[in-house]
């Protein structure tokens, strides 16, 4: 990719940056039940994280490393439900909240710098399936599973894929798979900005293995490194 084609594709970033910054909060929060509540549509397990706060994170660890980007109980991925009414109970008791999805049985997520995000776009087209701007560094591809609960054998954790030994082989991309969440839009991000769909849940899964490749050759192109995985999140 030549330097012109790398500057467009970090505009078209920034474009999405400055949608998220325009939008007003109060709206954003008004949206929160309709938004969380599209993803529980979509049978995906989703239960609430802490928030960012000026001085960090609402949860009350000292020093956070991920603020506003964990679940609020160690006990998610038991807790995590697709009941619309359970839902909305913690949509009322948390306003502040923001919400995860948890992977591996619904779906998958493939998460990556935002230049390498922009880039797989255009080559993926139609194909993308649902796709996210998480903060100004990463871009989540959401996908269909490799796991289901009938086949339990031929499941195994995010971190087989993620541990930071391991992360060599697909640099600057994580698979959030069995064992791992990601933030749901409108959560707020710990950058000021807000999780936002670029194609909307609605849009079918993709075979994660078409976009893996895509995604692949996308981090690559823009020199992505292991460092950029961000491997923290969901753990």
């Amino acid at each position: 990719m030549d330097r012109s084609d790398h500057i467009g594709k970090r505009a078209r970033v920034a474009g999405w940056l400055r949608r998220m910054q325009r939008e007003d909060p109060g709206a954003a929060r008004d949206r929160r039940t309709e938004l969380v509540l599209d993803a529980v549509r979509m049978g995906w397990p989703v239960c609430p994280a802490a928030h960012p706060l000026a001085y960090g994170c609402s949860c009350d660890r000292v020093g956070c490393p991920a603020p506003g980007m964990h679940p609020m109980s160690s006990a998610w991925q038991t807790q995590a439900s697709t009941d619309p009414a359970h839902v909305r109970r913690w949509l009322e008791r948390y306003p502040d909240a923001n919400f995860v999805t948890v992977t591996g049985t619904s779906h998958d997520v493939l998460d990556v710098p935002a230049d390498a995000g922009a880039l797989a776009l255009d080559r993926l087209g139609d194909e993308a399936g649902p796709v996210a701007a998480c903060g100004p560094e990463r871009v989540l591809f959401f996908t269909a599973t490799r796991g289901t609960p009938v086949d339990e054998d031929e499941w195994w954790p995010c971190e087989l894929d993620s541990h930071p030994e391991t992360l060599d082989a697909h640099p600057g991309l994580r698979w959030h798979c069995r064992g791992s969440y990601v933030l749901l839009p409108p959560a707020q991000h710990p950058s000021g900005t807000q999780v936002r769909w670029i194609r909307g849940p609605e849009t079918p899964l993709p075979d994660p293995l078409r976009v893996l490749d895509v995604l692949t050759d996308a981090c690559d192109t823009v020199g992505a490194t292991a460092a950029d995985s961000h491997w923290l999140m969901g753990r």
